[in-house]
């Protein structure tokens, strides 16, 4: 559970340093997007985020919890990790939208995951210390992105949210792929 706990906390840093209030920010500065623009894209983002969760369950009973878990999310994090480099909004706009369709597919297979291969009367505590180490990640996570575009890196904050949350699921992967939970045995 501590290990799960860390790779979720390190997940949650690279989820927090794009948050949505930076990357609206940052499609301001470098494209000029309004108010109006940035909240369609989010608007379509978070709808494809939603409706792929549905999906998540379907794709976890054929591949597995774990396999849904990252083989979803590292390619959502190299749309991540390119979208600083795109020319213009439109580019910019399809790669959000793309990952949109899988960044959040991870999330149900993961709580499903979690319950699953703990004791029942450990639930609440797994949830509980899974929650605050995710908590204190997106504590921190604001600060250290709202530094660097100070500093005048913003491309930074897209490739070491990348970064860290492909190391999250290549470390996950690595970690607990032959610890199955009972429906997958």
């Amino acid at each position: 559970m501590l290990r799960l706990a860390g790779l979720f906390m390190v997940d949650t840093l690279g989820s927090g340093l794009v948050l949505q209030s930076f990357l609206a920010y940052w499609l301001e500065r470098r494209f000029g997007a309004g108010a109006g623009a940035v909240g369609a894209v989010f608007f379509g983002m978070n709808l494809l985020a939603a409706l792929s969760a549905m999906v998540a369950g379907r794709l976890a009973a054929r591949i597995g919890l774990i396999n849904t878990m990252v083989w979803t999310h590292i390619p959502a994090n190299l749309l991540l990790i390119l979208l600083p480099w795109t020319p213009d909004l439109a580019p910019a706009v399809v790669i959000l939208l793309l990952r949109g369709c899988l960044s959040q597919m991870d999330v149900p297979a993961r709580q499903s995951y979690l319950m699953a291969v703990v004791q029942p009367g450990e639930r609440s505590a797994a949830g509980g210390v899974t929650g605050l180490a995710k908590s204190i990640a997106n504590a921190v996570a604001p600060g250290i992105t709202g530094v660097l575009f100070a500093s005048g890196w913003m491309a930074a904050p897209f490739v070491a949210g990348g970064v860290l949350k492909i190391t999250y699921d290549l470390a996950l992967w690595r970690g607990f792929r032959a610890i199955k939970p009972p429906e997958e045995q």
